[in-house]
Formats: C-alpha cells, sequence, structure tokens
C-alpha cells in the first residue's frame, strides 16, 4: 500500500506471473461523511473514487493526512477499510497477509505507534513492513551501473523533500523538508486566474486546477527570461493555452412564446399609461392650487392693499409685480396644457398600441405630435420615469447574443502555466519564508565533504508527482551547474513514472524479502517493543528509539522509617 496524501496506491506482490504486477486499486486519499437523512436513515460514507468529483462535497472532505503525517487515524481506517474491501480479502475477522505499507520521510514516532496500533489490533496482520516511497522509487530504478549513493529529490502533494543516501542508507540526520507541493501551486493556479477573470470565480475550481496543471504547466529553464519572452505578442499567441469552460447556448428569453411577450407587453404598457395619467392629474392639482394663489396676491394689488401685497411677495420669494405676472402666465400655460394632455390620453386609451405599426404611413401627424410632447414633457418633469418608458412594438425575431459566449467563457494561460510551479525554486512568490529546492540543494550539499559531494551528485534521483512538469530535469541541471565547481560532473536522472514507481519499489522489495525477517515488525516485535518500533531495510527511515530520562529517587523512601515512628517535623511529613 502506497499510503500518499494525494493519492492511494494498492495491489498485491506475489512471484506468481498470473498475478498483476500493477496497482489494482488508485484513488484520492478523502472521505466524506454525509449527516444522514431527516427520516431517519445513517450517516453515509464514500471513500475515494466513489466521491465522483469532489467540488460539490468540498465542504464534507476530510482527509487522514496533516501535511504528509497521517494522524487521523479513524479516517486512515475508513481508507484501509476501503482497500482491504475492493482488494477482496476473504480472511474472517482479520487480515491475513503480510503488509508493506509506506510513510513519512523522519515519521512522528507517536503517528507510526498509532499506525502499527490500527494493523495489529484492528486488522490482525502477522507483520507489516514501513519504508519511504521516495527511497522505494530510488530502488526500483536502479540499473546495474548506478552507484548505491545519491541525492534524492521528492516532491509531492504536499511537501519536497531532499534525502541523501549514502551507501546504500538513508542519512536522516541531513534530510530537509520543504512544505511546499502539488497542492500549495494548485492554489497559486487557483488565486491567479480568478484575479485574472472574475467573472468565472465559481467555475475555477480547485480541481480543474489541478488539472490545468498537471496537463499545461511546465518548469522554466530561466525564469525571468521566459517571462521576458511572454512579453513578446509573437510568442504570446504561439504559445498561449485556451482553456474552455462549460456553459450553456440556452437564453431563457427564447423560450417565452410570443403570444406571452405580446401579452406582457400590453400589461406593461397600460401600466405605465395609469401611471402616466395620476402623475399628471397630481400635477395638475398641484400646478392650479399655486396658480389660484397667485391670483389671489394679484387681487391684492388690484385693490389697493399694498401692504398685504408685498408682504405675500417675501413669502413668494418675488420682488415685483412683473415678476409674479410672469409666474402667473408660465403656470396658466402649463395648467391648460396638462388639461389638454390628459384629455388627449382618455380619448386614446381604449386605442389598441399594440397593433398600431410605427410603419404605417396612415398615421395621423398631429398625433405623433402630440405623442412626442408627451415624451418631452415626462422627460422635463418625470425624469425617473422617463427610463420606463417601454419601445415601439417591433416584430418578434429570434434572440441574438450580444456577444459569443463561447470565447466569454474561456480562459488563456499564458505566464500562468510557469508561475504555480515555480513555487518550489521560489517560495517567495506566494509569500512563505522558504529555501526553494536549489539553496535546499545546496545546503544539504555543503554540510559533506568534498568526496561526498561528488559522491551524491553523480546521482540525483527526481520522483514524486509533483516532478512530472516538463523542463524540470534541466532546470535541476541548470541549477547544479551554477552551484557546483568549474568542470566537475554531475548526472540527473528521472523516475520512470514518478507516480507509480514507489508502489512498484515497495512490491519489488516485498518479493524479494517475503521469506526474510529483514525489515518485517512481527506481532511479537509490536508487544514487546511498542508500536513505534521500526526494524530497518534499505528503503526504511532510522529507528531512533524513545528515551526517557531517569528518574531521580525520591526522597520520600528516605524519611519513611521517621513517618512510620510518628517522629520529625510536620511540615517536612506533610
Amino acid at each position: 500500500i502506497d499510503n500518499g496524501s494525494f493519492q492511494t496506491r494498492a495491489g498485491w506482490a506475489c512471484p506468481d506471473p498470473a498475478v498483476p504486477a500493477e496497482p489494482l486499486l488508485r484513488f484520492r486519499s478523502l472521505a466524506a461523511r454525509s449527516r444522514g437523512a431527516r427520516g431517519g436513515a445513517g450517516a453515509e460514507t464514500q471513500v475515494g473514487n466513489d466521491l465522483g468529483s469532489p467540488e460539490p462535497l468540498r465542504w464534507l472532505l476530510r482527509s487522514p493526512f496533516d501535511r504528509n503525517v497521517p494522524v487521523q487515524l479513524e479516517l486512515q481506517e475508513l481508507l484501509l477499510d476501503h482497500v482491504f474491501q475492493r482488494l477482496g480479502v476473504s480472511s474472517q475477522g482479520c487480515v491475513d497477509h503480510p503488509i508493506v505499507l509506506t510513510e513519512a520521510v523522519c515519521n512522528p514516532l507517536y503517528s507510526r505507534q498509532m499506525m502499527s496500533e490500527l494493523l495489529f489490533e484492528c486488522y490482525q496482520v502477522p507483520k507489516v513492513s514501513y519504508g519511504v516511497d521516495s527511497l522505494y522509487s530510488f530502488y526500483h530504478n536502479r540499473r546495474q551501473n548506478w552507484p548505491c549513493s545519491g541525492l534524492v529529490i521528492s516532491s509531492g502533494y504536499q511537501c519536497t523533500h531532499i534525502l541523501p543516501v549514502l551507501e546504500g542508507r538513508l542519512d536522516a540526520k541531513n534530510c530537509k523538508r520543504i512544505n511546499l507541493g502539488g497542492c500549495q501551486a494548485a492554489v497559486y493556479l487557483q488565486r491567479l486566474l480568478q484575479l485574472k477573470y472574475p467573472g468565472h470565480f465559481a467555475a475555477i475550481t480547485l480541481s480543474r486546477m489541478e488539472e490545468i496543471l498537471h496537463e499545461h504547466s511546465y518548469i522554466a529553464e530561466d525564469y525571468t527570461e521566459e517571462l521576458q519572452k511572454w512579453r513578446c505578442p509573437e510568442y504570446y499567441e504561439n504559445n498561449v493555452h485556451k482553456m474552455q469552460l462549460p456553459f450553456s447556448n440556452k437564453l431563457l428569453g427564447s423560450t417565452v412564446a410570443s403570444e406571452e411577450k405580446q401579452e406582457k407587453r400590453q400589461q406593461q404598457l397600460r401600466r405605465l399609461q395609469e401611471l402616466n395619467a395620476r402623475r399628471r392629474e397630481e400635477k395638475l392639482q398641484l400646478d392650479q392650487e399655486r396658480l389660484d394663489r397667485l391670483l389671489y396676491v394679484q387681487e391684492l394689488l388690484e385693490d389697493g392693499q399694498m401692504d398685504q401685497f408685498h408682504k405675500a411677495l417675501v413669502e413668494l420669494n418675488m420682488d415685483s409685480a412683473e415678476e409674479l405676472q410672469s409666474y402667473i402666465n408660465k403656470l396658466s400655460l402649463s395648467v391648460e396644457q396638462t388639461k389638454q394632455k390628459i384629455l388627449q390620453s382618455e380619448v386614446n386609451i381604449e386605442v389598441d398600441v399594440v397593433d398600431s405599426k410605427p410603419e404605417t404611413p396612415d398615421l395621423d401627424p398631429l398625433g405623433s405630435e402630440q405623442s412626442l410632447e408627451d415624451v418631452e414633457s415626462i422627460n422635463e418633469f418625470e425624469p425617473l420615469f422617463a427610463e420606463e418608458q417601454p419601445e415601439v412594438e417591433k416584430p418578434v425575431a429570434a434572440v441574438q447574443p450580444v456577444f459569443n459566449l463561447a470565447e466569454y467563457h474561456q480562459l488563456f494561460l499564458g505566464t500562468e502555466r510557469i508561475r504555480a510551479p515555480e513555487i518550489v525554486f521560489q517560495p517567495s512568490l506566494i509569500g512563505e519564508d522558504q529555501a526553494g529546492i536549489a539553496e535546499t540543494m545546496q545546503y544539504v550539499l555543503e554540510r559533506y565533504s568534498k568526496e561526498q559531494q561528488a559522491l551524491l551528485v553523480q546521482n540525483v534521483f527526481l520522483t514524486g508527482g509533483n516532478t512530472m512538469y516538463s523542463g524540470l530535469k534541466a532546470r535541476i541541471q541548470k541549477e547544479l551547474l551554477e552551484m557546483r565547481p568549474f568542470q566537475s560532473s554531475f548526472q540527473v536522472h528521472l523516475a520512470s513514472s514518478p507516480v507509480l514507481d514507489a508502489w512498484y519499489g515497495a512490491r519489488d522489495w516485498a518479493v524479494e524479502y517475503m521469506n526474510r525477517e529483514e525489515g518485517w515488525i512481527t506481532r511479537k516485535d509490536y508487544e514487546e517493543k511498542g508500536g513505534e518500533y521500526l526494524k530497518e531495510h534499505c528503503a526504511s527511515n532510522v529507528y531512533v528509539p524513545i528515551r526517557l530520562p531517569k528518574q531521580a529517587p525520591r526522597a520520600a523512601e528516605a524519611s519513611a522509617p521517621s513517618r512510620a515512628s510518628g517522629t520529625g517535623n510536620p511540615s517536612e511529613q506533610a
């Protein structure tokens, strides 16, 4: 079982050629447990490929891993149940098969202890062996002329490790980890595209970003120089990748029948006519009241009551009788025009406006002028109401989109293709205060002598799902060329199958060591030495036992005779 934080791979290890030498089961290391229906149905748990698309259940998804270390053993038990059930383990009450299981580099003892307890106590396995996935991949890809030493660069879903291997064994003291992997690259790519296309925020999901990352991204040999190339329009046109998001070409407006449209327009027109008439009546009433007030003030002038007349002018904010007369003339004209419009609308209220066509040459020009005056009056006195005026009825035609929906739902992948995977070399791009692969590799090499450095760089081995980008091998060669002495030699190798080689290596080891005691932890070892115990082998971690500090002899034992006799200071006895 290759127990990865992104994907679990499981299968059988058997020397029989009839048994397939491939992992029979591959699924995402995720589980989702629904809350259950209100009708009394219990909660349903789905694991791995049974989930289908993870996006609708993103808020329910749970993983047993914290980074690359399993910490939620309840969820790990669900994954193992899924594995044993799908592989067809037929033994009753137990799993009567030896198990080879991968674990993280420098795995914490507590995590191994809980995993051993789960395997031996829950599944009753006869024996188990733990190994590091990247070391299994390293030994699976060994060729006849390969040295037993090398520098393994393993980049997975959550972490990237630099592992020095000397004389066939892992040098655990000088291993280094970078907390960046494919997950952080996918999240960074999602942020970049969501900022670039805010209209498609919901469609730019993490699952799509992982797919884009695997199929369209690459590592630039020189990141700054590659960005300068992308500034050229011709280079951009030749190298940009277009991604088509799903969309619906069905418009809501095209489904409505023409009769329903006409009826709806008639109702809107009647409602607007009633609203227009009511506003004209309210305006006429207000203008009439103000005109009566101005005529009353004018009567005061004609009657010679000058004091009251000047006092009324001050209340009206007017200066002279001429200004008063001008306002009276304007209001009188406005009142007359409003009355005529109300009469005209009452005459035309029963006319079927929908059936009238503006292209007909028999229209009364007087009616057209009156309609134009109505619009001008509405625009003058009710500017907000003018926006609600219905358009003149046009023949019903097919609804044509104003833009191409397919082009609107396209993503253009330009510099994003190199920005996302670059974070493992430059973590500062996403604000991480860590060293990249090149700096960490140089730091690890500097901890050895020159002879050991030359031995390690002769076999720089790349493995893990996050090393499948095109151009990664050339980038590592370039970084090594910059940090190594002049005219020194080095070799960089890429795993034949970076994702599956860990499982292939574990299978090869299991077939070779099936009848040996080396590397296997039996139930007797578990009961005697504890769950954290590890038997080392060529692809395992280094076992560091727990050293408990010796307890100091208690002073209470020395003072026991005095307490028994009842003598001594009471405070000392307490």
